[in-house]
């Protein structure tokens, strides 16, 4: 599951949001929303929030929206811990997509691998650009 979009993170997970096409998702929304019973047996290998700060967290919220997918049931989430370029994570996120379907590397070395990529382009090569994603949970 991948959610591309802008939010909102405050101190006081209450007032912390991600838009929505028609409004927010609220955080009990999205822990709802992630649910295990929702999706049967399946449930949720990979979570990929690629909004500024979703790895943003405080006492009630460790690790932000990366942390309330894990503690709603997600395997794994790549979360980010400061505001991100749209350009340059949509190009990492493409990367790390194609890294994971081609099989043969878990998701922490396909992350590394695409993270590597955009690092050896002139443009990105500052942390800022690639530096701000977070795998957390299920590295494989």
């Amino acid at each position: 599951m991948h959610i591309a979009t802008h939010g909102v993170i405050e101190a006081d997970v209450r007032d912390s949001f991600l838009l929505t096409w028609d409004g927010r998702l609220t955080m009990d929304d999205l822990e709802q929303t992630l649910n295990p019973s929702r999706y049967r047996d399946r449930g949720i290998d990979q979570l990929t929030l690629s909004a500024c700060q979703t790895a943003v967290g405080d006492e009630r919220a460790a690790l932000g929206l990366g942390g309330i997918a894990l503690k709603a049931g997600a395997s794994s989430a790549l979360a980010t811990l400061w505001s991100i370029s749209d350009e340059a994570t949509s190009r990492l996120i493409a990367d790390f997509y194609r890294r994971l379907k081609e099989g043969g590397t878990g998701k922490a070395e396909a992350l590394r691998q695409a993270q590597r990529q955009l690092l050896a382009q002139p443009r990105y090569r500052h942390p800022g650009y690639w530096a701000p994603f977070l795998l957390i949970g299920n590295w494989m």
